[in-house]
Parts: C-alpha cells; structure tokens; sequence
C-alpha cells in the first residue's frame, strides 16, 4: 500500500473544492520550503495548465496582514541599542558588547509576550516584583548602590519594550511578534478587504496565541479552512507529546463543537523497517549515512533518491557529511541554516580581526605583526591558492621572524596580490575604512571560486553570509561613527555573527534531500535517514535562554522546554509517519563534546513498538586491523645503491652511522631521499640552536691560539669578547629571531653563561699547571676504511669539534650542550656496539679517533666529550672497562675492536639483499 502524502491531499482538496476559483485561493503553510513540493503535488494531479494558487507561509501571511516589514535579527538588534542610548542617562550607558550580552536575550522575551498577545507591562513589572522579593525585599534599608542598580534595570524594562515598539512601528519595521501582534490588531480590517478570497492552512501543529487567534477568526467568518496532518495513534494517547497541541485544539476550538476534526489518519501503524544505528562520534554517523545512501543507489540506480531524506539533528554535521557521500550522488539540495560561526570565511575574518588588533595594540610608532597571526591568514584556504605568497611564507621561516613589522612585510612581498593587499593593509583610518575593506577583500575572494565546482559553491554561500553582516555593519557604522574604535567594532562582529546563518539553496525537487529538523515540516519521504539522535541534540536540551521563570511561563500560557519538546516530538513522529525505511543514527560515546545518551524517542519506539513496525538495533565501530601500523621496509633498489656508493666516495659522517642505529628509516629518509626538516619559524630558542651558537662562539673566541700553548693571559681576555659574540653568533644562527624578551633572553643568557663557565674552568686548569695546546677547531677530518667484508672502500668523514695536545697527550674533544655523563663513554663489551642507541656518543669520539690516528703519529690519543651541563666532571674520555681496571689511551687494539664493529654495522648498510626497516 503506498501512502498518499499530506500535500497531495492538499493538492486534491485544491482541485475538487476550488479549481473555478484559484485565482481567489491562498494556501498558508508552515514554512516557505513546503510551496514547491506543494506546486509539484498539484501539477501531478491536474492535465491542463492552471493559474496556480496563491502560496504563501505563515510567517509572510501574517506580515501582508500587518502590513510591517520583517526585521533581521543583526539590525533588530541594532535598532533597539539605537533606542537604548536615547532613553538610558549618558553616565549609564553601555558598551554595545554588554548591551548586547542581555539584549539579544531580551529581545526573544519581547518576542515571545507579543505572539502569545500578552500584556507587556504586567509581565515586565511582574518580572521586576519577583527580582525584588527574591533578592532584597526583605532588607529594604540595606540596599547597595549596586542593588538599586540592579532592580532599576527591571524597572526599565516595560520603558524598553514601549520604546522600541514605538520606535519600529515608527519605522514600519517589526520583529516577528510585534508583527503578530499588529496583525491580529489589523485582523478586522484586513478580514473586511479580501472577503472574496478562500483562505487553507495546511500542516500545521503548534500555533502561538497570536496565529490561532487570526485562523479561528478566518474560519469563524468563514473565509478559511484547516486541515492539520494528525495520526491517530498520537492523538488518541493522552500522553504522547506528539499529539499534544492538536489534542489541545481539538478540545478548545469554538469551530470543533460542530465541525469535524480533519484529517486525522492511520498512517504511522503500518508496515516500517526501523534501523536503529550507533556508533562512536559525529563523524561516525556521518560515514554511516555516506554507506546507506551507497547501498540505496547500488539497489535501484533509476529512482535512487528522489524519495530520500537527510534530517540532520545537529548542523554540526553538515560538512562531515557532504565529504563522506559518494561521488554517484549526483545532484544535492540542502536546506538548513548553518551557524556562521564554524563558517571558513568567518574563521579568515575572526584571524584577521585578531592579527590586526594585536597589530595595533603594539604599534607605538610602528604596526608590528606577529609571525603566527599573518602565517594562519597565509596558510588559510581561502587564502593560500590565490595570493600567490609561498615565496613569503619561506622567507618568514627561514629568518624566523616572530614579530614583521607592516614595512617589512610589504618589502617581502614586492609585487602583491589585491588578495594580499587587501588582507594586510593597516586598519588605522577607523571602522568603516575596515569594514569596507574587509567587504573589498570577501568579494575578492567570491571572484576565486567557481561555480561549477560543489564545494567551491556551498564555500560560496559561506562568503556570501559574512558578507552580508559585513555590509550591515557598514550600514550601521555609517550612522552611529561615536562608536569608532577597532576593539569596539571587534566586539560587535563577534554579537551580530552568532546571529547570522547562511542559508542553503539548491534544487528542491531534484536530487538528494538534506535538511534540518524544522526544514522537514509538512514533507513525506519514503525513506528517512535521521542523525545525532542524542538526548541534548534530538530533542534539544532544556535551554533556559529567558529572563522570565519556568513557573512565570506556565501561569502565563508561554511555550515552556515542555511544549519546545512537544514541538520537536511532532516533527520526529511527522518524519517517521509515511516513511517506509527508517535509519536512526545515534552517538554511543557518553563523553566528550559531542556526546549524550540515547535519544529518549529511540527508547519511545522500542516500548511502544506498532506491530507492523520491524526494529532493529544495531553498533558500528570502526573496523580495527590487527595492527595498528606497518613498518616500513624499503628494499634497496639500483638507484638507492648508486646514491649508498655515492655517500661511501663522499664521507659516512659519525652522525649518520648512529642515525641508522637509531632508526634505518630515519637514515633513508635524510641520507638517501636527502629530505630536510620542514623549515618552521623557531619562536623560542631550540637547543641545537643553543649547541651551534656556544660551539660558533667558542670557535671564533680560541681561533687566535690555533697551534700555540694557551696562557692565562690568554683565557683573561676571552672573557672580554664573551657578550659581544655571543650577541654576534645569535644574529647569525637565529637571523631575525626575537632574543630581547622572555624565554629567549633566558636562553640568550644561558649561552653566556656556559661560555663564561667553559672558560672559567679552562683558566683554573691552566693555574693548576695545564699545559694546553690547539692543534685543531672545527675541522674536518676523513680516512677510507678498507676491509675484505665491505663490497667497495668507504669514506669515514666528519667535523671535529677541536683537537689539543693537553701534557702530552693528544686530547679530541667533542663539545654537548646537553648532560652527559662518565656512563655515557664507558664500554664494558666491543660485543653489539653498533646495536645499541645508548653507545651513539662512543661510536662518534671513536670514530674521530680513527680519523686522526695517522696523523697522531703515534702519540698518545684520548677522545670524549665536554658536557656544559657537567662542567664540573671536565673533560670525560672514552674508556674501555674490563673487570675494575679501565684504560682511557685509544691505542690500535681499541680501534681495531671498534672498526670490526663499524664494519659489521657499514655491511648491513651497504647490503643489497637487506632492505631498511623501520623501528617502531
């Protein structure tokens, strides 16, 4: 049996009852989406061409009545500071960034009072007696300043409504119940003008006091008809919320003591496939839905989706879900506002404003931009392909600018992109000079997206909704110029953007059906995909977003949280009533953000399962491989031996042994694919940075005593120079890094420290009767290593960071900035030296040592390492432990010991058959 939806049934209603009189028929609906499926409805019904009847939603139906234009909430909101300043003391006025914290609230209390026609000063005042007995009417004598402030605020609140009602009405302007309210004012008047017309309303559910008011009235002088879309099952449960209002007025209408109620139907007790479906996280469902919508297109190619819907319980969802369905979906209308907020262009705008105040807050004489402000807007999206700018990006990084003044940064960018231009022109001429250019800048940014393009289209009406506030704000900021400061005008776009949405728009008729809950209303799909069926997101939480009481509201007949429910329980049950296949996706997680128990209308249907209704329930998790991560093996090709040969002829550095000890990988990756390091801005001070500074300073500070002994004399005026190369060697590592403040003065002060230290203890060495000679700093050494086990000769070779001949004997020396300990350079056993990551610093001080050992002519050798965070332990040679006796002296017994095991490890590098594999 296939049902017939509501709107044909309209459609019918329409042809049999007014087809000699269309032109006189109005169709009033719930919302604007409904006409176009309900102009489908009547053109599958009728043969011949009709003049279609005149179909209108509720919301532009009362407005014709009213005669006054609807207001958006971004002006609502100021129009009504307009009113504020001119009815609030001069020395009482607020920021608009406060006002508007209480306003927006307000404003929806307004609102509510007038569509449910109540009297606003006793509400109002009613409001201003509970605040006074509540707080402080007990201690009348004892009353602050601050609490006289306080109660005078709810005072003034009957003043602010009059006021600004006057104040629009004067303007022919109104929000939504000002104008309900001069509707029904108007109703008599308007009822008198179009006594020919036939009025239908259609679809309706829950009505405030005001839209009742004006139907009953219709009806009552017989200018109209209703037809609500009831189901029995709903409306003969005195419990279930779904029927809630439509029992109401069932009982309380005049009309329904003589009159039928029509129509109520059978619809949702037949025959149901229900997939209950969970699964952890918003992108879980979103994956989920991308995987049905697959499976329903595989089964029936032809008529696919044409009677689909996507209810979407939280618009959070939206993106997630355009990436996750397939590429056959073809065509797509979405319908649903989408909160500007997580809107691409809006994040470019809340960046911009954020780069340039701070900009401005630390301007003095000139505007200085932070390096990570101007990168996030570089690197944006919307902003990376077109400016052109990867050239400027670069040279931030590799300089390491953290802070760019303006000057600066146009330098680097010679010839700009109008993007560019645009983005990064002072704002220091005032408000509208920024908003201009920000409008400037989003038009610009328009021009870059084409159409032809999905997802560069629904980008498109993303730019296009902060374009929109944008323009506003200009509006506004072109009458009200006393408010000109940027930090202002930041505050007021961060307001008026939490009320903007963007508004999709596709084809209705065509193609696959997204929607929110509300764009549902009065529609039938066949099947039904419903998503974030949480308690908190479907239905929504009990959001207290009002100035007056739970307890105020019932006694008053305003919509509590427990009609808001009512309301969404009949859009949940209106989904599920003709739809044939149902899925349900909900969030298993019970914590993080996004999560929530299971929707209490799933548990609904499981207890009060219909006969005819088939549930199933159903968990989803990820599919988990056994292993979480492969590692990587790379066999070695032609190509890679070529470069292994390559590297053999030009020099193994020490580093580079111990890299593929550490991770063979690691090793592929920087010797073999030469890859480099992303080059970042470093904002703070990295300790290799530290390390090549006091090595560069040291190096310059003892080059003059290169082949002579050091006196005391010497080492005294070393001391001099410290500040100055230290400074030096900063500028020339770290370029145009910060150094003056916070952490980097720290570091800038550590470098000269253990510079000072270094020398300190060389001094003393030198009193205690040292006698040190420099023979080498900083140089490079290289020695070929032939042995019958390597497939061709291989070229040790590295930089030694200085060589001396200290009593004696000859000292290599290797300097770390970090902690190193006599641990660290003693070995027990030669057996798995190059197994081991622990043994990295030994393998390279031996490895100097073998590079040296012809040119020591015999002499004695010692090699180990000075640690600057263990000065006091001095220098630490290598030493070769057996039992308790250790010998320090690397003779060629120990170097031979330590190149069999280079050798084992050189093997397995220059192996053919031994692919590199990774360490995990």
């Amino acid at each position: 049996m296939t049902n017939t939806s509501f709107l044909d049934k309209i459609a019918q209603v329409i042809i049999e009852n007014h087809s000699d009189n269309l032109s006189n028929t109005i169709v009033v609906l719930p919302n604007k989406r409904a006409k176009v499926f309900l102009i489908e409805a009547l053109k599958n019904q009728v043969e011949n061409n009709i003049f279609s009847p005149e179909i209108s939603s509720i919301e532009d139906f009362v407005q014709e009545i009213s005669g006054i234009r609807s207001v958006d909430p971004i002006e609502l909101l100021f129009e009504f500071y307009e009113v504020y300043l001119s009815i609030t003391a001069k020395e009482n006025q607020q920021t608009f960034e406060l006002f508007a914290n209480w306003a927006k609230t307000l404003l929806q209390d307004f609102n509510e009072i007038d569509r449910y026609l109540l009297d606003p000063s006793h509400v109002l005042s009613y409001l201003k007696d509970i605040e006074d007995i509540k707080k402080w009417g007990i201690e009348v004598e004892n009353k602050t300043q601050l609490l006289e402030n306080y109660i005078d605020f709810w005072k003034l609140l009957p003043h602010y409504y009059q006021s600004l009602y006057d104040h629009l009405l004067k303007k022919g302007i109104g929000y939504q119940g000002l104008i309900y309210r001069e509707a029904v004012k108007n109703l008599n008047h308007f009822s008198n003008s179009v006594n020919e017309k036939n009025f239908i309303f259609a679809g309706f559910n829950a009505l405030n006091a005001a839209e009742e008011k004006i139907i009953q009235y219709l009806i009552a002088s017989d200018q109209a008809k209703i037809y609500w879309d009831a189901d029995q099952t709903f409306l003969n449960d005195t419990y279930h919320d779904a029927g809630l209002f439509l029992r109401r007025f069932k009982e309380s209408w005049k009309h329904y003591k003589s009159n039928p109620f029509e129509w109520i139907v059978d619809d949702f007790s037949q025959t149901k496939n229900i997939q209950v479906i969970g699964t952890p996280k918003t992108i879980g469902q979103a994956k989920i839905t991308g995987s049905i919508i697959e499976n329903i297109i595989n089964s029936n190619p032809n008529t696919a989706l044409d009677n689909v819907a996507i209810v979407l319980g939280e618009e959070n969802l939206l993106v997630p879900l355009l990436y996750s369905l397939p590429s056959s979906v073809g065509a797509l209308n979405i319908t649903m506002g989408y909160s500007s907020k997580n809107n691409p262009a809006q994040i470019l705008i809340a960046k911009l404003f954020k780069m340039h105040t701070n900009a401005l807050s630390r301007s003095g004489n000139s505007y200085v931009l932070y390096y990570k402000d101007v990168l996030d807007i570089l690197t944006h999206p919307l902003v990376e392909p077109y400016a052109k700018t990867g050239d400027v990006v670069r040279i931030i990084n590799q300089n390491n600018y953290t802070f760019i003044t303006h000057h600066k940064l146009t330098e680097l960018n010679a010839i700009p992109s109008d993007l560019f231009t645009l983005l990064f022109q002072k704002w220091e001429n005032g408000s509208i000079m920024v908003l201009q250019s920000i409008s400037d800048l989003l038009q610009t940014i328009k021009g870059n997206l084409s159409n032809d393009n999905e997802e560069e289209k629904i980008t498109k009406a993303f730019v296009f909704a902060i374009f929109k506030v944008i323009n506003k704000l200009i509006n506004y900021y072109s009458k009200h110029e006393h408010i000109d400061k940027i930090d202002t005008l930041h505050a007021i776009y961060k307001q008026v953007i939490d009320l903007a949405e963007v508004s999709f728009e596709g084809e209705p008729l065509n193609g696959l059906q997204i929607m929110g809950v509300l764009e549902s209303r009065v529609l039938d799909f066949e099947t039904v995909i419903v998503t974030s069926m949480n308690e908190g997101k479907f239905p929504a939480g009990k959001s207290q977003n009002s100035f007056i009481p739970y307890d105020v509201k019932r006694e008053l007949g305003l919509p509590t949280f427990k009609e808001k429910d009512a309301i969404y329980t009949y859009h949940f049950y209106h989904l599920l009533q003709r739809a044939k296949n149902i899925y349900l996706l909900y969030n298993t997680e019970s914590e993080g953000l996004d999560a929530g128990e299971k929707s209490r209308f799933i548990t609904q249907l499981e207890v009060e399962k219909q006969p005819n209704h088939v549930l199933t329930h159903e968990i989803y998790n990820a599919v988990l491989p056994e292993t979480a991560y492969q590692p990587m093996v790379i066999p070695k090709s032609e190509s890679v031996m070529l470069r292994l040969k390559d590297i053999a002829e030009n020099g193994f550095s020490p580093s580079a042994l111990t890299s593929y000890i550490r991770n063979p990988i690691d090793f592929y990756f920087q010797k073999i694919l030469r890859i480099r390091e992303v080059e970042e801005v470093e904002e703070n001070i990295a300790l290799n940075t530290l390390g090549t500074i006091i090595h560069e300073t040291l190096k310059v500070l003892y080059d003059p005593f290169v082949g002579k002994f050091v006196s005391e004399n010497d080492l005294a005026n070393c001391f001099e120079g410290i500040d100055a190369e230290v400074l030096k060697q900063f500028k020339l590592v770290y370029k145009e890094g910060e150094i003056k403040k916070g952490r980097n003065l720290l570091a800038f002060e550590v470098a000269k420290r253990n510079v000072f230290n270094f020398l300190k203890v060389e001094l003393e060495s030198v009193k205690n009767g040292d006698a040190f000679k420099i023979i080498a700093l900083e140089k490079r050494f290289e020695r070929i290593l032939e042995h019958a086990s390597l497939p061709f000769p291989v070229k040790i070779g590295g930089s030694v960071d200085r060589i001396e001949e200290r009593n004696g004997i000859i000292r290599i020396i290797d300097y770390k900035t970090g902690k190193v300990e006599k641990g660290n350079v003693t070995l027990k056993s030669w057996k798995g030296l190059t197994e081991d990551i622990k043994n990295d610093k030994i393998i390279q001080i031996l490895a100097y040592a073998y590079m040296y050992e012809e040119i020591a002519n015999g002499k004695a050798v010692e090699a180990g390492i000075i640690s600057f965070k263990n000065l006091k332990s001095g220098f630490l040679p290598f030493n070769f432990k057996e039992g308790k006796e250790g010998n320090s002296m690397i003779n060629a017994e120990v170097l031979e010991e330590y190149l069999e095991q280079i050798v084992l490890l050189l093997k397995e590098i220059l192996d053919e058959e031994k692919p590199f594999e990774e360490k995990i």
